[in-house]
Parts: C-alpha cells; sequence; structure tokens
C-alpha cells in the first residue's frame, strides 16, 4: 500500500521521520512517500482530505476532525515556551492591539494562540520562513515565529515582545499544542492503527539514536549550527511526542475549547483519536 506521508521541511519533523526516510526500521505492507510542504500548505491540503497520513496544526484539525483523526505520537507542544513574538525594536504586549502581526497562515495553531493572547490584533499572513527576515528589514512590524528563529532571534539584533507558550502555560498550567500527526479516517481501522505505531516505531528510533538523526536534520535547519538546531529538536520532539499522554490530550481539547468559545473556531470536541486506547 502506498502512503503518502505528509510533514513540514523543519529539523524536528526531519528528527521525527528519519527511521523512516533511511529505511531504519520496518514500514511492513507500506511504502512510504515523503512530502514536504510548509504547514499552512499542509493545512490546505488536509481540508481535500489529499494525504493519507499528514502532519497538521492542532487548530486546523477543528476544520478537518471529519476526515482524519488524530495519532497519539508525533504531537509538538511548547511546555512553557513556544511561538514568539518578535519585533526591531522594544514593544509592549499591549502594543499589539495597534500592530500588525506577520502571521504563518490563518490556521496554524500560532496564529490561533495568538488571538486567544490578544483578540483584537490585526494580522498578514506570510510564508513562516520569511517572517523573521521581514521584521529585521522593516517589511513587517512585529513577526510570529515558529521554526528555528525561536533559538536565533536574538542574534538578529531583535526584541522578544512576548512568548506565546509561556503565556498559555501561565493561563492553562498546560502546554500550548501545536502540531499533530493525523491518519485519513476512510482508511481500514486495522491499517490506521498500525500506521500509528510505524510513526511512533520512528520517532523512538530518533530519541534512541539522537547524533544520528540529528544529523540528518541538520539538512532542514536554517541557519542554525548543531548545538542550537540541537535545543530546537529538542523542544519539539520528545517523550511527550512520543506519546502525548493524558497531560497532551487535555492541552489540545482546552486550546479547542478556547477557541471555540473566543468565537474563531468551530466545535472540535470530542477529541478522537485513531487508536482510542490511554
Amino acid at each position: 500500500m502506498n502512503i503518502r506521508l505528509a510533514h513540514s521541511p523543519d529539523a524536528d519533523d526531519a528528527f521525527m521521520f528519519y527511521a523512516l526516510a533511511a529505511n531504519k526500521i520496518d514500514a511492513g505492507p507500506y511504502r512510504f512517500e515523503h512530502v514536504l510542504a510548509d504547514i499552512q500548505t499542509l493545512n490546505d491540503c488536509a481540508a481535500r482530505g489529499k494525504y493519507e497520513l499528514t502532519a497538521l496544526s492542532v487548530h486546523a484539525y477543528a476544520y478537518v476532525r471529519d476526515a482524519y483523526a488524530l495519532t497519539r505520537c508525533g504531537g509538538s507542544f511548547g511546555d512553557g515556551y513556544g511561538p514568539i513574538l518578535v519585533a526591531r525594536e522594544p514593544m509592549s504586549a499591549e502594543q499589539l492591539a495597534d500592530t500588525t502581526v506577520a502571521v504563518p497562515g490563518p490556521t496554524t495553531s500560532a496564529a490561533l494562540a495568538l488571538k486567544l493572547f490578544c483578540p483584537t490584533v490585526r494580522t498578514r499572513v506570510m510564508p513562516f520562513d520569511t517572517i523573521l527576515e521581514a521584521v529585521r528589514t522593516g517589511e513587517a512590524s512585529c513577526g510570529l515565529i515558529i521554526h528555528e528563529g525561536q533559538v536565533t532571534y536574538a542574534r538578529q539584533g531583535l526584541c522578544l515582545v512576548a512568548n506565546l507558550g509561556v503565556w498559555w502555560r501561565g493561563r492553562t498550567g498546560l502546554p500550548l499544542p501545536l502540531g499533530v500527526n493525523t491518519v485519513r479516517r476512510d482508511l481500514p481501522t486495522a491499517d490506521r492503527a498500525r500506521l500509528a505505531d510505524i510513526l511512533r516505531q520512528s520517532i523512538q528510533y530518533g530519541l534512541s539514536h539522537r547524533e544520528e538523526a540529528l544529523s540528518y536534520a541538520m539538512r532542514y535547519a536554517r541557519d542554525v549550527d548543531a548545538a542550537a538546531a540541537d535545543r530546537f529538536v529538542g523542544m519539539y520532539v520528545n517523550d511527550t511526542t512520543l506519546d502525548m499522554g493524558d497531560r497532551g490530550r487535555r492541552a489540545i481539547e482546552e486550546f479547542l475549547r478556547q477557541g471555540h468559545q473566543a468565537g474563531d473556531i468551530p466545535d472540535a470536541l470530542p477529541v478522537e483519536f485513531c487508536v482510542n486506547v490511554w
């Protein structure tokens, strides 16, 4: 069976799927085709049910829950850290209400978190990997950063306005749910369960062979050295990525609940997994 596995061209996703890409684990009866695209493109493709397995923003799940179910593995959570708002000059969070913020896509989790953080904020969509430079050059006065720029922005002379992961944990006591892996519901139940387990094995292999997987992930790292890439990967690929557990599920449910309560997304509860065993 040919399975299209769609994910972002980022160091953390590359780390997660290294074992599959390099044939380090048994893929069973499946032939995996890796499709790389930015997260907003993946969200848009999921709205059309394009790929059998796809990374997805938690925000976007609210719109595709009838077509896709979540897997317990592969989630990216900001546990006291997360997407950051940066500017060229010092700016208070209160000033955001009068600022247009460059965001990486309307259905990214970062964009929803920003709306919950500052409901009146104005946004402008830009490719995620151009936002840091747009802020640095003055093309954008403030930007929402979701990639390796979270650990390198200060080296470019930019100022931190807010860390949405810090804010969310202070608000809820939970990690900020950002990305998830999903499997299309029209696949047979047994295939969905087996594919989820193969994803888990790939993540486990990377965590168990960190240096090897990180070397591969460096191909997708943007303007960072190995130490910074290792730090970034460690933020978003860890034990919670291997199995989000009850805390991760509660974080997703609370994020979607607040998004719906604020009128920003449709009701997406209850959250459903392809293998609903906890």
